[in-house]
C-alpha cells in the first residue's frame, strides 16, 4: 500500500468518529508504521478560562486516536484495533492559539497486540504530552465487512481503493 492510499483510508477512519469530528482532527501525514493528526485550537477546547490552555482531555482525544489510527499504517488490511492501554505523560501546557500535532508509531505488531508510542507536540517542536499505547487485534473477520469497506474504499461495483 503506498501513502497515498494511507492517506485516505486513514481521513475515512477519522471521518467516522464522532470525537474527531467534534475536535475537528486532520490528517496531515500517513506513512508506512508511522501517521500525523492535527488538533486545530478553538474556543471549545479551552480547559482553562483563565490562560485559555486546552483541556488535558482533548490532548488524549487526539493522541488516542493517533495512535489507534495508525494500525491502518502498519496492518496489511484494514481491522478495528480497541485501545487496550494508553498511559499518558503530559509535559507542558498546549501554548493557546496555535493547533497541537500528533505524531504516532507502531513499534511492535503481534498476532494479538499493536504498540504504540505517540507525541504531542506544536508548530515550536517542544513536546507537550507522549504516550505509550496497546491495542487488541480483534481481526479481519471480527470488523463488520461494510465498514471495512467504507474505510478501505471499496467501490462494490469495481472494488476499487477510491
Amino acid at each position: 500500500m503506498n501513502n497515498e492510499t494511507r492517506l485516505r483510508r486513514v481521513k475515512r477512519f477519522i471521518a467516522t468518529l464522532n470525537q474527531a469530528r467534534e475536535l475537528g482532527l486532520t490528517v496531515t501525514e500517513a506513512q508506512e508504521g508511522s501517521l500525523t493528526l492535527c488538533l486545530p485550537y478553538s474556543e471549545r477546547i479551552i480547559g482553562y478560562p483563565d490562560t485559555r490552555v486546552i483541556h488535558g482531555g482533548a490532548i488524549t482525544t487526539l493522541m488516542d486516536t493517533a495512535s489507534g489510527s495508525v494500525m491502518i499504517c502498519v496492518l496489511p488490511e484494514f481491522e478495528l484495533c480497541p485501545t487496550l492501554d494508553l498511559r499518558m505523560d503530559y509535559m507542558r501546557p498546549a501554548v493557546p492559539d496555535k493547533p497541537v500535532y500528533a505524531r504516532a508509531q507502531a513499534y511492535r505488531v503481534t498476532r494479538n497486540i499493536i504498540f504504540t508510542r505517540c507525541e504531542a507536540f506544536q508548530d515550536d517542536g517542544e513536546t507537550v504530552a507522549q504516550c505509550v499505547g496497546t491495542f487488541m487485534r480483534i481481526g479481519q473477520a471480527a470488523t463488520p465487512k461494510s465498514y471495512r469497506d467504507l474505510i478501505v474504499g471499496n467501490d462494490p461495483a469495481t472494488g476499487d481503493d477510491s
